[in-house]
């Protein structure tokens, strides 16, 4: 039987143990039946001697006390970061509707957060971005206008994301940019304060197994988080027959109501070339979408249990860049449209049909803001920003032009070392306010200023 010292010294060196335990990870077996020996050896010891027993106990008291102080800074650190956390999380907007949080948004509180924005007349703006630059200046740009933003993913951004250089085989690199680019959104968006619409561009026919590779990756993501990676997804159909283009969606719309995900597709056709998609020589009258066409649209995705979707029916908008009066925009297609679909609805509501607008250089404020008037909810801004993004670095390099020709030796003397010129952060900082900047000027244009 052992000694009540031996009792005590067991249960010091056990309470020290397992205070140890709390503060680091366990040891693998082996390391543990060792630490079990060593244990019993001390214990046998402290049996033989009361003046041992009385050692041990005071040496795990110490021990315990020692480990108790470190847990509770540790405890101390790790409450202060989730205490940081929930309240990003908890963070509401005053003028939003209540699902409407910071960060992603998904599902329901994305149909809210868009219906929202066709009921007060401002559309928010998209914007295709290929790094963790670009990133940052949307939501830095969102965060200074005090409105959402669309982070939009294009197949050759997800690629060039993943680098040039990468394997893409059945376009696995395209998959595997666009899906790290969304995951870097999901860990930053709440920091900016600010609803971010987590989207991509794009995606005709040829392209489907991009699509098919993202789908995969929202399934896997909401099985384990209760919500899709992305908030939604476009289909560009255009250029395939319109009862392809619709079968087609509604399959994809099916698929994607499982998820909460929502669906952009595409009717007519947006003029100019954009990154790999060229309708610069296609009949101009396929620049121009019919009501029927819409109503035909809506009518079978409406049918769609659980499914979300919005229209980028043409009215003459081109992709590219344009000078102020060489697009002859139509605004009052989306107009009409919305007369017919509501009559055809027998509905009250003025607006049925959630528009988008692609291809809007070269069109003038007036018939943005007459678009707005008409639902469009959201406005692709590409041309702009990408040279508001490249005039900020050009602009830091001829200002910094001396300090910028070698590593060592500028105007302040011949060993003066120039590193913190050329460090790529300060560039591509200056390409990030300029165009956080010019993308606030977007907002303006938009209405989706001071909104949330």
């Amino acid at each position: 039987m052992p000694s009540k010292g031996c009792a005590v010294a067991l249960a010091g060196v056990g309470a020290y143990a397992a205070a140890q335990a709390f503060v680091a990870p366990a040891a693998p077996q082996v390391q543990e039946q060792r630490e079990v020996r060593q244990l019993r050896q001390q214990a046998a010891v402290s049996a033989t001697s009361t003046t041992s027993a009385t050692a041990a106990l005071a040496l795990g008291a110490a021990g315990i006390a020692a480990a108790a102080a470190q847990a509770g800074k540790r405890t101390q650190r790790r409450c202060q970061v989730v205490r940081q956390a929930t309240a990003v999380a908890e963070k509401t907007f005053t003028k939003m509707p209540a699902s409407v949080k910071p960060g992603v948004v998904t599902g329901q509180a994305l149909v809210d957060l868009l219906n929202y924005a066709k009921e007060k007349g401002f559309a928010i703006p998209g914007v295709n971005v290929v790094s963790s630059s670009s990133i940052n200046a949307c939501m830095e740009a969102a965060k200074k206008a005090g409105g959402p933003i669309m982070v939009t993913f294009s197949r050759g951004g997800g690629q060039f994301i993943a680098g040039k250089a990468a394997d893409n085989t059945d376009d696995a690199a395209c998959i595997a940019g666009t899906v790290a680019g969304a995951l870097h959104v999901r860990q930053v968006a709440k920091l900016y304060g600010v609803p971010v619409i987590l989207h991509t561009d794009h995606c005709q026919k040829a392209w489907l197994p991009w699509f098919d590779g993202l789908m995969e990756a929202n399934e896997e993501y909401f099985e384990k988080n209760g919500e899709p990676l992305f908030s939604s997804h476009m289909l560009d159909l255009s250029e395939e027959p319109l009862e392809d283009n619709i079968a087609i969606c509604k399959k994809y719309c099916e698929r994607m109501a499982k998820v909460d995900l929502l669906l952009e597709m595409e009717l007519g056709v947006t003029g100019g070339e954009e990154d790999g998609v060229d309708n610069s020589d296609v009949d101009s009258s396929r620049l121009y979408t019919q009501p029927e066409e819409v109503w035909q649209v809506y009518e079978t995705l409406s049918a769609v249990p659980n499914g979300r979707f919005t229209v980028a029916a043409a009215f003459g908008n081109v992709h590219g860049v344009y000078a102020p009066g060489n697009v002859d925009l139509q605004p009052v297609i989306l107009h009409n449209t919305q007369k017919f679909i509501k009559e055809k609805l027998g509905t009250d509501e003025d607006k049925p049909v959630s528009f988008v607008f692609h291809g809007g250089s070269g069109s003038s404020l007036e018939d943005i803001r007459y678009a707005i008037e008409a639902g469009v909810i959201k406005m692709n801004i590409d041309t702009d920003t990408q040279w508001a993004f490249w005039d900020g670095m050009n602009s830091y390099q001829k200002k910094n032009k001396d300090y910028l020709q070698a590593q060592i030796g500028n105007p302040e003397g011949p060993e003066k070392p120039n590193k913190k010129y050329y460090d790529p952060r300060m560039s591509l900082r200056s390409g990030e306010e300029v165009m956080a900047d010019r993308l606030v000027k977007c907002m303006e244009d938009l209405k989706c200023i001071d909104v949330l």
